[in-house]
């Protein structure tokens, strides 16, 4: 019974081995078929195998050789760079005669003939510009000028000299509006110092919202000497009793008056 059972056992290992696939030999046809430790083979060994890499295909088409004339039909500035790549003397005197067709059609469309330029060429002659002045070179200026011809024009210059005598200034006109600057120099107590009383209720906040409505301090102290200031304060524009309106300062108009004396 247990050489049945072992003969059978015997006999499914044979078949999966049968039917297992075959793995391929990653060495083979590179001179590696046999023991991988075995010596290399000797030199001038031929060894058989197929190539790892297939042959590229190659085109049956032949190229042109060098020094081959190319077709003389009519070709434009730039296929003249791809006949030059085949090299020959054909190239160059193609790009010579494609250089003068293109100057001469450049001479026509203009109307005027093409310049060649030459280090033996004359300048050209500028138009309209008059260039630098030469008054100071005393050369140039002797050429065309003389001792009579500048006493003739010194002469002329004399005859259109005016002199202006001068008048006094018209008169201030126009705005009577009292003189700040004026007012400023004829005091000499310093800002807050009170000078003049004043009476009324809420005093320092009337002064506050009226003096809001004025765009500069300027402003203030002149309507503040118009409606009867520095004695009288009708608008409370000087509750402090200084003679001074809202932030009015006449210490600057003081300090110009003294730096230029």
């Amino acid at each position: 019974m247990r050489v049945v059972v072992t003969l059978a056992a015997l006999g499914g290992i044979l078949a999966l081995a049968a039917c297992s696939p075959r793995v391929p030999d990653s060495a083979a046809g590179v001179g590696i078929d046999g023991d991988p430790f075995a010596p290399p083979p000797a030199a001038g060994t031929t060894i058989n195998g197929d190539p790892l890499v297939p042959p590229v295909r190659i085109s049956s088409e032949s190229l042109p050789l060098a020094n081959t004339p190319l077709p003389t039909a009519p070709r434009s500035a730039a296929s003249s760079s791809t006949a030059s790549s085949y090299g020959g003397s054909t190239a160059a005197s193609d790009i010579a005669a494609e250089t003068r067709a293109a100057l001469q059609a450049a001479g026509g469309n203009s109307g005027q003939a093409p310049l060649e330029a030459s280090p033996s060429n004359p300048a050209p002659a500028l138009i309209g510009n008059p260039g630098i002045s030469d008054e100071n070179s005393f050369d140039a200026v002797a050429a065309r000028q003389t001792i009579e011809s500048d006493a003739e024009r010194l002469a002329n210059q004399r005859s259109q000299y005016q002199q202006v005598a001068p008048t006094a200034l018209p008169s201030q006109t126009g705005s009577r509006d009292p003189n700040i600057v004026k007012y400023a120099l004829s005091t000499s107590h310093p800002v807050g110092t009170k000078i003049h009383s004043r009476a009324g209720i809420n005093l320092r906040s009337r002064s506050a919202r009226n003096c809001a409505g004025f765009q500069s301090p300027d402003q203030a102290q002149i309507a503040f000497l118009k409606a009867g200031g520095p004695k009288r304060d009708r608008q409370a524009l000087d509750p402090d009793g200084d003679g001074y309106a809202c932030s009015w300062d006449p210490s600057p108009y003081r300090l110009a008056v003294r730096g230029n004396s």
